[in-house]
């Protein structure tokens, strides 16, 4: 399964405490999609144990809760993105602030 052809929006971007939220209103096929598409791409432990134990709820009973995935609000930020660049980085050959004399290693000279 595609990450568009998935039943939540922004799946993979999702936190876990978001994810717990929205897989609620998911029936027990449409979860195991989920599943599935989790251990193939991610395999995430954390979210594979909420989606299994949200599996044993539904084959004990449960009933998905109303909800439309489509209303879910956005996320927010950006997926595993940094705002340190390149240019603003410290240089490979300064020392250690907290360090010995004669004891700071030579980063980056030979």
């Amino acid at each position: 399964m595609a990450q568009s052809d998935l039943p939540i929006p922004d799946y993979d971007q999702l936190p876990l405490t978001e994810l717990r939220h929205r897989i609620r209103s998911l029936d027990e096929p449409t979860l195991r999609a989920v599943f599935e598409h989790e251990t193939e791409h991610g395999n995430r432990i954390p979210v594979l144990e909420l989606l299994n134990a949200r599996l044993k709820e539904l084959t004990h009973g449960a009933e998905p809760s109303p909800g439309d995935q489509s209303n879910a609000p956005g996320v927010t930020g950006t997926a595993g993105g940094s705002p340190v660049q390149e240019s603003t980085a410290a240089q490979g050959n300064t020392p250690l602030r907290h360090g010995v004399a004669y004891q700071t290693p030579s980063r980056g000279k030979p």
